[in-house]
């Protein structure tokens, strides 16, 4: 079958090898000193590895190849946890699901009547788009937040009103890719069964790309959820 799927460039290729821990499948090792595509079935074809590659000498193209095969790929994960050191030996990069005992209302309360400084409410690591894996556990049956990253620096509560309760995934719609945004919350959408959605822009032109991101993956994968949109101010107000 003809399908999109990554091609390396062996000359460009200075053998960092940031694209095998940017790819969750395991469709990239390091051999020889240069990164290769050990196997078309492994490959999804949304690039997760193009953002990570410092020389460019990662592309996407069509081609006759094998199709992905998710549950080759969901055994051979299995077998990498259970045996392979962490991503660069760094525990940084490992996902995470994070218990919060102060989601409890009555904690919740006492916290906002006292000096006491409030817990965060983050349930998951890491939390960057491009850091993501799309399959971890902890998006099953999640309901969403969606970020632009400027957004919790403008709007002062926003672990209790916005990340309390739902997965984080931040991103900035003006430096990223929102493209690459797109496949990804696509790949997101089609794998997780996700309940819901919630946008949190800032108000500036720019950020609209990561509204369009998502309306266009919800579109795009057929998969639509209950959706819901917040605007910030600059001077840290929800937008009426």
């Amino acid at each position: 079958m003809k399908r999109k799927i990554i091609e390396i460039n062996e000359e460009k290729c200075n053998g960092c090898g940031l694209c095998v821990d940017a790819c969750h499948e395991g469709a990239i090792q390091m051999i020889n000193g240069k990164a290769k595509l050990i196997s078309d079935e492994y490959c999804d074809g949304l690039g997760d590895c193009l953002p990570a590659c410092p020389t460019g000498a990662i592309n996407i193209i069509e081609r006759e190849a094998k199709e992905y095969d998710e549950e080759l790929v969901k055994a051979k994960i299995e077998e990498k946890s259970k045996s392979a050191p962490l991503p660069c030996g760094c525990p940084g990069t490992m996902a995470k699901t994070i218990e919060r005992t102060s989601l409890k209302p009555e904690i919740n309360k006492v916290q906002e009547n006292s000096n006491q400084s409030l817990d965060s409410m983050l349930r998951q690591w890491p939390v960057q788009m491009k850091l993501i894996n799309s399959r971890a556990e902890y998006l099953k049956n999640a309901d969403i937040l969606i970020a632009a990253d400027c957004t919790a620096y403008a709007y002062g509560n926003f672990h209790n009103d916005f990340i309390k309760g739902k997965i984080t995934i931040i991103a900035c719609p003006k430096l990223d890719d929102n493209n690459y945004n797109k496949e990804k919350l696509i790949d997101i959408l089609q794998n997780n069964e996700i309940k819901s959605i919630t946008v949190v822009r800032m108000q500036v032109p720019c950020c609209g790309g990561i509204v369009s991101a998502v309306r266009e993956a919800m579109l795009e994968s057929k998969v639509i959820v209950p959706y819901n949109e917040i605007t910030i101010t600059t001077d840290g107000k929800i937008l009426k």
